[in-house]
């Protein structure tokens, strides 16, 4: 039994579910509470609803991780024989019924919640969501980036289904309030899309990288990713490339809109040097084994990056950063 449940967490990839999970918490209430510009303003999307709707995110996210380990089954078996589990400690069968029924709960709870805040269209993401997945592992994931970047784009998008849920709700209760102060809660939209902008560069990085780490089982069932169609050169050229992007975009962000000593810090020790470090270690690469350790060190920069929040939190918290849109 023991066995089993440890098969189904490896499946579903239950760190990442955590992550996902305090990542939304930590878009919610490290981030958007604190910078509410008021004391006497208050988040209005429910607690219990906000469980819900990361339990949907969670939930279609371990569909999707079910049904790409599905269809991966025979290239995993060359790239990483050792953490296979659909046909092997799962069934097949029983692992399409766990994808269906996970996938279901998961977009059912997203169109109640769609419905509970008067937004309808909303249900439309989890749909979205669920075929993006669907698609992307039956084929997308062997075309030439397509398939790195919707998982870049589903990843940057679980921290903004934090504000898609919660500004209209806000704009509802207090909006008069602030068109009364020429003030609005872009801001809140602003903060939280600079860390899905991050989550969505620093993935398709890191999904590059897991190409060139695979490259041998996707070679041998015709996949066309980046490190095949490109060749080993161009690929940690690419990938190089968009760390200089990165390094460049958070440089922009802390000195034209974040500047203070602690973020400085935080930044330097935690982004910059660690990403400095990874292009690095991606030039040198030249082996599984290379490309494995730069994969390791992107998905501690990626958590790095969720982590800022924390440090938002305590600026916020001690008067150290305020927010723009204070009433």
């Amino acid at each position: 039994m023991i066995a089993k449940l440890r098969s189904v967490f490896s499946l579903v990839r239950l760190p990442n579910l955590l992550i996902i999970a305090f990542t939304q918490y930590a878009m919610r209430y490290l981030l958007m509470e604190p910078l509410l510009p008021s004391d006497t303003f208050e988040l209005q999307f429910g607690r219990f609803q906000f469980a819900l709707l990361v339990l949907s995110t969670m939930f279609i996210a371990a569909a999707g991780y079910i049904i790409n380990d599905y269809f991966d089954t025979r290239p995993d078996m060359i790239n990483k024989p050792a953490r296979v589990v659909v046909g092997v400690s799962i069934s097949r069968k029983k692992a399409m019924i766990l994808h269906a029924v996970l996938n279901i709960i998961g977009v059912g709870i997203g169109v109640y919640l769609a419905f509970y805040v008067g937004l309808p269209s909303l249900s439309l993401v989890f749909v979205l969501s669920t075929g993006l997945l669907w698609f992307y592992s039956t084929n997308y994931k062997k075309q030439f980036l397509i398939g790195n970047l919707i998982v870049a784009f589903l990843t940057a998008l679980v921290p903004l289904m934090v504000v898609l849920f919660e500004i209209p709700l806000l704009n509802r209760e207090y909006g008069e309030v602030m068109i009364r102060y020429d003030a609005n809660f872009n801001y809140l939209l602003a903060w939280v899309s600079a860390f899905s902008f991050f989550a969505f560069i620093a993935t398709l990085i890191r999904e590059i990288i897991k190409d060139a780490e695979d490259l041998e089982g996707d070679n041998a069932y015709g996949m066309r990713t980046v490190p095949i169609v490109l060749g080993t050169f161009w690929t940690r050229f690419v990938v190089v490339s968009l760390i200089a992007i990165t390094l460049f975009a958070l440089v922009f962000l802390l000195l034209k809109y974040i500047f203070d000593y602690i973020s400085l810090i935080y930044f330097s020790l935690f982004l910059f040097l660690p990403l400095i470090l990874l292009g690095i270690r991606i030039i040198t690469a030249r082996d599984k084994k290379g490309y494995h350790r730069a994969s390791t060190l992107i998905k501690l920069i990626m958590l790095s990056g969720i982590l800022y929040s924390v440090v938002v939190f305590c600026l916020v918290s001690f008067k150290y950063l305020k927010s723009v849109g204070a009433v």
